[in-house]
């Protein structure tokens, strides 16, 4: 029997296409009757990437094809460089659609699922009469967010001025005011704005929109969906998650191995995790605070250090090389905090998180990191970055109480400097309390057990994945 086809469109960025590819293997793993080819587009500066596709079995079931590389204009804006690779892999994507059509070894195809930074492929969905799903990598509440402010700014007018005008404001899938400070950039920014328009106007043309998310986590959200008359005419929401990513192979300063050795001689719960994402880093004057925050806590520490590009760089950063290292932190550090602490480059995330000694995770909030630390039970402490981490951050400390804030305001723009330094003195006090604060502990262990759960038969992710199948199946 012919299987069916589904076409994935990833973005290229590692945050988004190791999900991506993660549900796709739980797709197929879940019903043999679906073959799954996926759309890699090469995107410059993103070849951490490459490692991860080279690792995955090509089988029956899911096969890749290479679209073309395209070339963009040094330094442009990287919200402008996406909408300009989308434009410019339109022709390839439309062709290797086509080609998938009328190909004859296969079965008909019968969705597409793009990711939600690709919404502008659904053109080329429409020109195929074929029904498209968004793969959203964030959570429903943060979906919830960007459906309300666009249909706020398309019905109302209201733009970046008047929302950073409010100091709180009232969004459907939030059960509490959310201060302006907190929203993403996406939606303040006026240079985002049209990219911001196009964009999640797309998500409101798709057929149907998966989260990387479950019910039993975002209760309210995913409520919301159905009940708030703002979201419940939108397209149907299938929140199927976590979806966690496995540990890539990179090399580190220190070998990933040594760092888990050591934290096998920890006593459990005692090690705070600092790891900012695969493109989070601090200037030098912002690294000497953290190092200090440490020093003064006396807490155990993992530190996950890396080198900032240059300003205007879209390349991702990368490790200091042990010299380098003793120059950006504080003289004598590395010494005297030999015995309770290490400073590594890449680190092997999920491997820290997962082992026992680790007790708390100072993180941007990225959401595949906020679902890992949830999946393995290890509280959070907020230092949010850019995109929609400001808003996960408020969504962990005060919607769902599963972690303490170092800041939630915190902003890195791109080419630009963050808004402010983070003081020692607030980190330090951070570090103690994700150690310390028995009642987020205790319900980070109960979201943890939920999230173990969910995807196995009688949890919500599980039934909301039998639903996306069906959806899929009636297609053919």
């Amino acid at each position: 029997m012919k299987k069916a086809e589904v076409v994935f469109i990833p973005f290229p960025a590692p945050s988004h296409l190791v999900s991506t590819l993660e549900f796709a293997k739980l797709l197929i793993n879940h019903d043999n009757r679906l073959r799954i080819t996926i759309l890699i587009m090469k995107f410059p500066h993103f070849t951490e990437t490459d490692v991860y596709i080279k690792s995955l079995p090509i089988s029956d079931s899911l096969n890749f094809i290479n679209l073309p590389e395209c070339s963009l204009p040094p330094n442009t804006n990287p919200r402008s460089a996406f909408g300009a690779l989308f434009e410019a892999q339109k022709p390839h994507v439309r062709q290797a659609v086509s080609d998938l059509t009328t190909g004859e070894q296969h079965g008909p195809i019968a969705a597409l699922v793009v990711d939600m930074f690709c919404t502008s492929m659904i053109d080329i969905a429409k020109e195929f009469s074929l029904p498209t799903l968004v793969f959203f990598t964030s959570g429903v509440a943060s979906l919830g967010l960007n459906l309300y402010f666009h249909t706020l700014r398309e019905r109302d007018n209201v733009g970046p001025t008047q929302l950073q005008q409010q100091a709180e404001l009232a969004i459907p899938t939030f059960a509490n005011l959310v201060p302006s400070t907190s929203l993403p950039g996406s939606v303040l920014s006026k240079e985002s704005e049209s990219f911001f328009m196009n964009n999640v106007g797309g998500l409101k043309n798709a057929d149907g929109i998966i989260v990387n998310s479950f019910e039993e986590l975002e209760s309210h959200a995913v409520h919301s969906f159905s009940s708030h008359p703002e979201l419940s005419s939108l397209p149907i929401i299938y929140p199927i998650g976590p979806i966690l990513a496995p540990e890539p192979k990179t090399k580190s300063i220190v070998e990933p191995d040594d760092i888990i050795k050591w934290l096998d001689d920890q006593p459990p719960s005692s090690v705070v995790f600092f790891c900012f994402g695969t493109r989070g880093s601090f200037d030098e004057d912002q690294v000497k605070e953290i190092a200090h925050a440490i020093e003064n806590s006396g807490a155990r520490f993992v530190w996950s250090l890396r080198k900032p590009q240059p300003k205007g760089a879209m390349a991702p950063p990368t490790d200091y090389s042990l010299s380098d290292l003793s120059l950006v932190l504080p003289e004598g550090f590395l010494d005297r905090t030999r015995g309770v602490g290490r400073v590594i480059g890449w680190a092997p995330q999920t491997q820290i998180l997962a082992h026992p000694a680790t007790g708390g995770f100072v993180s941007h909030c990225g959401w595949n990191s906020t679902l890992e630390s949830i999946y393995f039970g290890v509280p959070i402490a907020t230092w949010p970055l850019f995109a929609e981490q400001q808003t996960n951050a408020f969504q962990l400390v005060v919607e769902l109480k599963a972690a303490v804030e170092i800041a939630l305001d915190y902003r890195v723009e791109f080419n630009e400097g963050p808004n402010y330094l983070l003081t020692a003195d607030k980190i330090e006090s951070g570090i103690r309390s994700v150690l310390d604060n028995d009642e987020v502990r205790k319900n980070v262990k109960e979201i943890s057990e939920k999230s173990k759960t969910t995807l196995l038969e009688g949890g919500s992710s599980y039934t909301y994945l039998g639903r996306l199948i069906d959806y899929i199946m009636n297609q053919v």
